[in-house]
Order: structure tokens, then sequence, then C-alpha cells
């Protein structure tokens, strides 16, 4: 157990990573009611990586997220209300319902979006980050990426330009060994994605991304390293997603293994955190129900803010979308 937390802490972790999982589950029921519009990218399974990276993050800190990003956008601290909103496609939404599941941004915490081209988050990243170090702030940015994303160009240039410049930014690769369905045998080298790093002469890690208190730990010799200004980081967190690549309506058959679904079932970060909790006796089975009767209400909460909120009008279509 982490000796930097309080029980208090331990628990907010669980409860987020809860929160994470029942939002997206409920966000697949209703996007098969037809109240959630547009592709969905579930992360469940993933979401230790999330918390154990943005429990560090100062609300000024930047982050760039992927197009599986609900659980970057909420570790964060985005507003539950109108996450929901913005998947309903609602005017009360994130982006007043223009750019759905793929595209949540809030700004006020420091989300600077998520993002449906692979890679494309990470030059982003890295602006921010240089945006930081030019007037001498100690925030710093955080990238996530998928294993898919070592493919491409903007990921090496995003790289190289960070440790060039030493910027204070944490790469944080999820690595969940699948590019939409391709297996990463067929798309990398090595299964460490991590060893990229080495390349430019960047300090890597390798965690197990199911390990909530695993990935902090790394996420905090990082995040220290870049606000005191020793440059970049690459995090690899190897994961795993539970639901196919992407879901459009009826789920389609997983070509994964059955065997490997079941590997990381028994490695889930969810359940593996509750029973590491449960015997060092910080979780009562009272104080997990409490836990997961608040996820519960929240997301009440966001559902019926969001089926309330109105949808656009046809004139808001351009508003938002030039710079003056």
């Amino acid at each position: 157990m982490s000796v930097d937390l309080e029980p208090g802490d331990l628990l907010e972790l669980l409860r987020t990573m809860m929160l994470i999982r029942r939002f997206e589950e409920r966000t697949l029921e209703l996007q098969a009611e037809g109240l959630v519009h547009g592709a969905v990218h579930p992360s469940i399974g993933q979401e230790a990586a999330a918390v154990g990276v943005c429990s560090l993050l100062r609300p000024d800190d930047r982050l760039v997220s992927t197009h599986r990003g609900h659980g970057h956008c909420i570790a964060k601290g985005a507003d539950l209300d109108r996450m929901m909103a913005e998947l309903f496609g609602r005017r009360d939404g994130y982006c007043r319902g223009k750019g759905g599941s793929m595209h949540v941004a809030a700004f006020e915490v420091g989300m600077l979006g998520a993002n449906g081209i692979v890679a494309g988050g990470l030059p982003i990243a890295a602006g921010a980050a240089l945006a930081e170090m030019l007037v001498g702030s100690d925030n710093v940015a955080v990238g996530f990426f998928g294993d898919g994303a070592t493919g491409e160009g903007a990921f090496h240039e995003a790289m190289n330009v960070s440790r060039l410049w030493s910027l204070p930014v944490v790469w944080v690769c999820e690595n969940n060994r699948y590019a939409a369905d391709t297996p990463l045998e067929d798309t990398m080298p090595t299964s460490d994605a991590a060893l990229y790093a080495t390349g430019y002469d960047m300090p890597s890690l390798i965690v197990d991304g199911n390990d909530v208190l695993a990935v902090r730990a790394a996420a905090a010799e990082a995040i220290t390293r870049a606000r005191t200004g020793g440059g970049p980081t690459f995090i690899e967190a190897k994961t795993f997603r539970r639901t196919q690549h992407v879901v459009r309506g009826t789920p389609l058959p997983d070509p994964r293994p059955a065997e490997i679904h079941a590997e990381w079932l028994r490695r889930d970060p969810i359940d593996r955190f509750s029973a590491q909790l449960a015997a060092a006796g910080e979780l009562p089975d009272e104080v997990l129900a409490g836990l997961q009767s608040d996820v519960d209400q929240a997301l009440a909460a966001a559902i019926a803010f969001a089926a309330a909120s109105p949808f656009p009008e046809l004139d808001d279509a351009f508003d938002d979308m030039f710079g003056a």
C-alpha cells in the first residue's frame, strides 16, 4: 500500500475508477437506447492508467487524450453532467453537442481534448508543454496514446522535439496489445513500446497498467522530473481493454482470443485494488456499498441533466468553428 496516501485518498482512487467504469457501461447502454449518438470507444479495463496519472495532476496541468478518452476526462476532473450532455449531442455539453464521444474537451480543468486522429494529440501536448516552459510555469503536460500510435510520424516528431527542447511533458502509452483488432506483434518490432524512448535518449518506465498504485508511483517520478526542469519521460502502462475497439450499435464478434480475455479479466484493475484495500481493512462492505451508491447517484444526475438539455439550434452550427 502506498505510504504517501491516507485511507480517504485510496478510496477516492477506487471511486474514480468505479465512476469511469460505470460511466462507460451506462454510455453503451444509452447508445443502444438511441440516446448517445455516434461511435463510442470504451476504455473499460484501462481505468488504472487514467486514474494513476491524473490523481497527481493539478487543474492547471495540461492533458491531451485519444479517441478512447472518457476515463482521462473524468480522472482529470471534468464535470460529469457536461460530459454526458456532450455524448447526448446536447447544447449544454462541453462542445455544445458538436464533439461527441471522441472530442470532449474541458479547458477549465486542463483537459485540452480527446482526439479522433491516432497520435494527433501528441504534437498538441508538446505545444502545451512548450507554452508552459516559455511562460516560466512549473505546470506539466501529459499526452496519452495507445500502442498503435507508435507507428505514426506525429508520435516520433513529438518524442524528438520534447527531448530536444527538454519539454515538461509526460508521455503515457496505454499499451493494450491491440491497435483496433491488430495485435501488436503485427505492428511493432517489440512488445515494449518504451524501447522507442531509448532512441530519443529519454527516460522510460514500464509499469503494470492495471495496478493503480504502480502507475501512480511511475507518474510521480515522471511528473516531478518534468516540473523541475528534467524534461520528458515515457511511461508504458501495460493494460487491456475489455470491449471491442469501437461500438456503433450492435456489438460485433471480438476477434481476440478468449484466453487473453480470461487472463486480463483476472487482472481487472478495480477488482484487484478493491481486494487490496479489503485485505488492508480499508474497504468494509458498507464502505464499498457507499461508493457504489455514490457513483450510481452521480451518473443518474448526469443522465437527467443531459436528457433535460436542449439540442443545438441549426443556427448554432458554425458557432465556435472559426477564430476571429
